[in-house]
């Protein structure tokens, strides 16, 4: 009785160390690097096709800038006439191409194949912008001003509205999360852009830095945080603050002289692709 009670102990411990390794992003975003290789490197897209349908069956799928993971799987596996899940994934990638505003265009062919005419797929992005944190939205079309005020050339005001947007976003922290396009959107009000990794390469100065970078960490984790935003912050404040070395690569053009093994090993630790993977995804 004492053995079974002790193996089922042992099971559930495995079990729990299971479910917290599947909700580690850095774990996909490091996948969704190695499957996409296999398409863009290795020119094996069936391969590609079918480690994406199996990665998209343990994590919530994203579909991030450049590489486009679930939007590439869902039209390699149209091309190629694969079963990719049809309207429902689709569906899924609705609210992945809804903060890019006039992108959903583009996918109307692909969606009318399956059943979805545009008018569904206005409604739902319709549905999905409903759904944002409205308070937020308005705080942060606020904050996207001020801090591009007076093109941020006036020093004394622009470290005022750096403080003030410092508070704002460990406020957003404490109380709601990472501010996400998922959360907030990419278009504010009125049209202002707001895209985070600007306003987080301005707090690399405040003294709430420290916070920043272990929370944003534990969002990248999470799958709420870009990878490319922690790094693009990690790095400008070893630049300008710290004048030691990047750890991630994000400024080649700051140094003459950069560790690339060093460099993509520390990349690698938080789900980004090796520089020289950059250049090729961006060829594409």
């Amino acid at each position: 009785m004492k053995q079974n009670s002790i193996l089922i102990y042992l099971l559930i411990i495995i079990f729990i160390a299971l479910s917290c390794k599947s909700n580690d992003y850095i774990v996909y975003y490091n996948k969704v690097n190695e499957i996409d290789s296999l398409y863009r490197i290795a020119n094996q897209p069936e391969k590609a096709i079918k480690q994406y349908r199996k990665l998209f069956k343990k994590y919530t799928p994203k579909n991030q800038e450049r590489i486009k993971e679930y939007e590439t799987y869902i039209k390699l596996a149209d091309q190629h006439q694969k079963d990719f899940g049809g309207k429902k994934s689709l569906y899924k990638l609705i609210p992945l191409i809804a903060p890019y505003e006039g992108s959903y265009g583009s996918y109307f062919g692909l969606f009318k194949k399956y059943g979805i005419d545009s008018t569904e797929v206005k409604q739902r992005i319709a549905d999905w912008k409903k759904g944002l944190n409205k308070r937020l939205v308005d705080s942060f079309s606020i904050a996207f001003v001020r801090d591009q005020a007076e093109g941020r050339r006036n020093p004394q005001l622009m470290e005022k509205n750096d403080r003030i947007n410092a508070q704002l976003l460990k406020w957003t922290f404490e109380n709601y999360g990472y501010p996400s396009v998922q959360r907030i959107g990419l278009i504010g009000n009125d049209g202002v852009f707001m895209p985070m990794h600007p306003l987080f390469s301005h707090m690399i100065g405040e003294k709430e830095y420290s916070y920043f970078k272990t929370k944003m960490l534990e969002y990248i984790k999470s799958g709420d945080c870009i990878p490319k935003d922690y790094a693009n912050m990690v790095d400008r404040h070893n630049l300008q603050i710290d004048k030691v070395e990047m750890p991630y690569g994000s400024y080649p053009s700051y140094s003459a002289i950069i560790d690339t093994i060093k460099v993509n090993r520390n990349r690698k630790k938080i789900g980004l692709p090796a520089l020289k993977r950059i250049s090729k995804v961006q060829k594409k």
